[in-house]
């Protein structure tokens, strides 16, 4: 069953279960799979460094270690900003009310790249008239996490049908292109009226 996100616009809450058009389902795919000689599909493994003990899938893994080389669990790890202060972490999306209180130009909208994309199919009809022709956003993170995302609410109509749609995206970092700058010749600098290379001095000869 479908997680539940809830969202506050206009005094009232709305509560919707987003389902996540899958490219796979859209586009399909296709697999790459390599046979013997008897037709046994072949299994991918993994060696250690010396090329002679081979690792089956599933036998290699990340790990974290402290400075002294001792094993360290995931969960006693906490992220420090960069003065040392803790980060705060952010409750997930799913576990609070996301107020959509600020929109977005579709110039930010466009400057991210979307990753994930759902459809709240039982939108309330009060809620896609509430957001209307306006893009909202709001932070978005799936599991409590110290990172959010940039997430956008969109209606889209087809053959009169109105539906809600929404957007995670990951901001694109754009660095300004322009002509550079010709510098300006100086006082002391040659110019197109003291420059007598292209004169000949008959003294030369």
């Amino acid at each position: 069953m479908a997680r539940e996100m809830a969202f506050a616009i206009g005094g009232r809450e709305y509560s919707t279960q987003p389902s996540k058009i899958d490219r796979r389902k859209l586009y399909g795919w296709s697999e790459v799979c390599a046979f013997d000689d008897d037709g046994n599909e072949c299994i991918l493994v993994s060696t250690d460094a010396s090329g002679t003990v081979i690792i089956p899938k599933g036998g290699v893994g990340l790990g974290m270690l402290s400075s002294n080389g001792r094993w360290v669990e995931r969960s006693q790890l906490k992220a420090v900003h960069t003065d040392g202060s803790d980060a705060a972490m952010n409750t997930s999306s799913y576990s609070k009310v996301n107020v959509l209180a600020g929109k977005a130009t579709e110039e930010e909208f466009l400057d991210c790249s979307i990753m994930a994309l759902y459809q709240l199919r039982d939108a309330d009809s009060d809620l896609i008239g509430a957001i209307g022709g306006d893009i909202y956003k709001f932070d978005y993170c799936y599991n409590d996490s110290y990172e959010t995302s940039p997430a956008f609410l969109l209606v889209s109509e087809e053959g009169g049908e109105k539906g809600l749609f929404l957007f995670i995206g990951s901001p694109n970092v754009f660095e300004f292109i322009g002509l550079a700058e010709v510098a300006a010749e100086t006082a002391d600098g040659p110019t197109d009226e003291d420059d007598d290379s292209d004169e000949i001095d008959f003294s030369m000869f």
